[in-house]
């Protein structure tokens, strides 16, 4: 049987998928440092949280394509608290981030076209972009006192076949906020190479330290930079729900009535959001406060705690350093380049702590580790304390030698 090039991935299992694999089936215990999941991460969560699913409301099938009036409204009572009014006309509920996506590469590129990512970033947009027979093209993000856009790097690598490009805003694993000054720049590279710009903003509400609002935290909505933009989102991150399944797209400036029509040409023919869960949306979104008061002190907490394991490091010698972040629940940690990241993330996982190798979201081979800043304190604090000693005692030659 002949299938489509599209879904020819490698499905291979890897070493270290396997190792984590038969770990959890011996039932040995694990310090997860990878935890993306809220609901599995010890938080409160209201019991009444389900009640709004039973609404008669939903018994009356009103397949609107841009989704129900009311949904979309409390979908811009949360941009009106980021200091933007959406027009509702503007926003497209969708089933996950991913399915917006989908519709995006749909509406904007054609089989063979590109998309340009800035890496580290997201791994899940090579393949939701080779389900769409599309490309991703890769353009660097860099450190230097912290994380910024290499423009002219991006500039570089536009060609005929660039169409959009993607941003991540906080970026994920990186925590970088697009500055103000970075946006207007990339606008005008849009402009010139008449380029669509996609700002996936699911990590928005969570910025670290001080108020960024005006230094670069503030959602690409409030920025009028004179470009078709789609801000992409969902409550998998705003609310810490990712099991239900809600997500949107908004498109905002020149071009965009009439990608709207499109986009509700493309809804109308998957219909994929349920009655349900679109009536309990404005519910769920107006109470997110108290789920994001949590895993705000969690991401403190544990980023402090962090901090101090790295400051007790053995003889003041620094083997691991953290990057700045300023958004999202990640951490990335330098660490010395004697050996793929993935042996050391083996290795890691043999003394039950599980961490992502830096490769995989886009980061080189060897150096970088990446550590979710969501999980419960105090694993947490023991993933990380054998995390550094392992370093200690395998890379002590590092500084030695």
């Amino acid at each position: 049987m002949r299938f489509s090039k599209r879904t020819d991935w490698n499905t291979e299992e890897s070493e270290l998928a396997r190792a984590h694999r038969e770990r959890v089936a011996a039932g040995q215990p694990i310090a997860d440092l990878t935890a993306s999941n809220p609901t599995r991460c010890g938080f409160e969560y209201p019991g009444e949280l389900l009640d709004s699913l039973s609404s008669t409301e939903a018994l009356d099938y009103d397949p609107d394509p841009l989704g129900n009036l009311k949904a979309r409204q409390a979908v811009g009572r949360y941009y009106a608290g980021h200091g933007f009014e959406a027009d509702p006309e503007s926003i497209l509920l969708t089933a996950s981030t991913s399915e917006a996506y989908g519709y995006l590469f749909k509406l904007l590129l054609n089989p063979g076209e590109a998309i340009l990512v800035p890496r580290p970033s997201y791994p899940l947009f090579d393949f939701l972009a080779h389900a769409e027979s599309v490309e991703v093209v890769s353009a660097p993000l860099v450190y230097d006192h912290g994380w910024q856009l290499d423009l002219e790097g991006l500039r570089g690598k536009i060609s005929a076949r660039t169409r959009a490009i993607v941003l991540v805003h906080p970026n994920n694993p990186t925590g970088h906020f697009t500055k103000l000054e970075e946006a207007r720049k990339l606008a005008a590279i849009c402009r010139e190479h008449e380029l669509a710009l996609i700002v996936d903003e699911v990590f928005l509400d969570y910025g670290i330290g001080p108020d960024r609002a005006e230094g670069g935290g503030a959602s690409f909505a409030r920025r009028d930079l004179g470009i078709l933009i789609f801000i992409v989102s969902g409550i998998s991150k705003i609310c810490g729900l990712p099991q239900m399944k809600v997500a949107w797209l908004m498109a905002l400036g020149p071009g965009s009535r009439e990608a709207l029509a499109r986009l509700e040409v493309l809804a109308d023919t998957w219909l994929s959001m349920i009655a349900p869960v679109q009536f309990a949306l404005p519910g769920w979104l107006d109470g997110r406060a108290a789920m994001q008061a949590q895993i705000r002190d969690r991401v403190r907490g544990n980023l402090a705690e962090l901090d101090r394991a790295l400051e007790r490091q053995a003889n003041g010698h620094a083997l691991v350093n953290r990057l700045e972040v300023e958004g999202g629940w990640y951490a990335i940690l330098r660490i010395p380049a004697t050996q793929p990241d993935e042996a050391t993330a083996i290795a890691l996982l043999d003394l039950g702590v599980w961490v992502h190798p830096g490769y995989f979201f886009g980061m080189g081979e060897s150096g970088w580790l990446v550590a979710s800043l969501l999980s419960p304190f105090a694993e947490f604090s023991t993933g990380v304390a054998v995390l550094l000693d392992y370093v200690s005692r395998n890379h002590r030659s590092y500084l030695d030698g």
